[in-house]
């Protein structure tokens, strides 16, 4: 239940965090936006790790493989899309595809068991709900 629960939160605040850089892109740049997202990013989870972590930060070159530390790369990547996304299309359009998105190459990489993910099995139901979905995603935006 917990893990629902922050699923749900995360999902809000991806959404919001697009809304507000938008805006911010919108009164400044791109790239000036996408900076101090990552910025107030690090500052936050740094504030975070000194208050209630303080691990070594060595124990990162001990990771295997090494490409899984390209997270960061990809969130530089995840803040321009977003932006330019709901930019183009207005929050509720872009956040739909990005969710369709996720579900997809999430999906792929379960089943062909990417990147060190247990190997899952193929699902008739799961592509069931895949389909019905995208189709939400055509019925939310049919125009009459």
């Amino acid at each position: 239940m917990t893990g629902i629960f922050i699923a749900l939160i995360s999902g809000a605040l991806m959404s919001l965090q697009g809304v507000f850089n938008t805006e911010v892109t919108r009164q400044s740049s791109m790239w000036v936006s996408a900076s101090w997202v990552q910025f107030s990013a690090l500052l936050t989870c740094l504030t975070i790790w000194a208050l209630f972590d303080r691990s070594s930060f060595s124990v990162l070159m001990k990771v295997s493989p090494r490409y899984v530390m390209l997270g960061g790369i990809f969130g530089a990547f995840i803040t321009y899309t977003v932006i330019q996304s709901m930019s183009a299309l207005g929050p509720a359009r872009s956040t739909m595809l990005i969710v369709i998105a996720q579900l997809t190459v999430s999906w792929v990489v379960e089943l062909f068991g990417a990147f060190g993910v247990e190997k899952g099995e193929f699902s008739v139901r799961k592509l069931l709900g895949l389909l019905i979905a995208a189709a939400g995603v055509i019925l939310f935006e049919w125009e009459n």
